[in-house]
């Protein structure tokens, strides 16, 4: 697909960013970071459908269910979504098919250096215990964050 408007409509994309893949749907998971919002767009479909953040695509948050220019998103096994919210500083995590999210790295609006704070997460992994790791773009570091 080839634009170059941003747009908010379920068929264009604004500043898309992270991508990961879920095998069970085949499907990609997007974050659609300039809508504020992380969307689901199934292989060969026409459209794509919103998963977790704002579905006008025209404002940013602070809320549990907001996101503020999200850049990195993954799954886990059990299905939970994580993501990097990079102007909230931030990773969110949403339990599977809920809408609230709790704040499991960094702090909301909140930039820091020290071991809990962020500054601009872009990007997010596990390793096989689903340690979380993260990119700390302004504090030019990767945190490790323990399951828990």
């Amino acid at each position: 697909m080839h634009s170059t408007v941003c747009g908010t409509s379920t068929v264009q994309l604004c500043q898309p960013h992270g991508l990961f893949f879920e095998q069970s749907s085949n499907s990609l998971l997007i974050a659609n970071s300039a809508a504020y919002n992380i969307v689901r767009w199934v292989l060969n479909d026409t459209q794509w459908s919103i998963v977790v953040g704002n579905s006008g695509g025209t404002f940013n948050g602070i809320s549990p269910s907001t996101l503020n220019y999200p850049t990195d998103v993954m799954l886990d096994p059990m299905g939970n979504i994580y993501v990097a919210d990079r102007a909230n500083h931030r990773v969110q995590f949403f339990m599977a098919d809920q809408s609230n999210a709790t704040t499991i790295a960094g702090k909301t609006g909140m930039v820091g250096s020290n071991a809990t704070l962020l500054s601009s997460p872009n990007s997010i992994t596990f390793d096989n215990q689903l340690n979380l790791y993260v990119t700390d773009g302004y504090n030019h570091r990767i945190q490790k964050f323990s399951r828990y």
